[in-house]
């Protein structure tokens, strides 16, 4: 699969999602201590925008109705049956972060 570098690890603030377009899949990141996640940037509900959402730990919430998404495993967590988005294999490389996208 395609490896693309999106961010260097000094750009990302812990707790701050960013949202970004990589080789046409529109995906969030965000740093969660040491860890960096990448998943899908639009809420199956409404396609709101993840990135502009609220984080708290490993969970992301959309800012238009509040569906929380786990960035680990893509799963909507709050409803229970609100579908998943993509989740990206992300790759740390001394201060460089590389995502694959399938």
């Amino acid at each position: 699969m395609p490896e693309h570098r999106v961010a260097s690890l000094s750009e990302l603030v812990p707790g701050q999602p960013i949202g970004m377009d990589v080789d046409g899949a529109r995906l969030v990141l965000a740093r969660v201590g040491e860890t960096v996640y990448a998943c899908g940037d639009t809420c199956t509900h409404r396609g709101g925008h993840l990135s502009e959402g609220r984080l708290t730990g490993p969970r992301l919430s959309c800012p238009l109705h509040g569906w929380k998404y786990d960035m680990r495993t893509g799963q909507c967590v709050l409803p229970t049956r609100g579908g998943r988005v993509p989740v990206y294999s992300v790759r740390i490389d001394g201060d460089s972060v590389f995502v694959e996208i399938p």
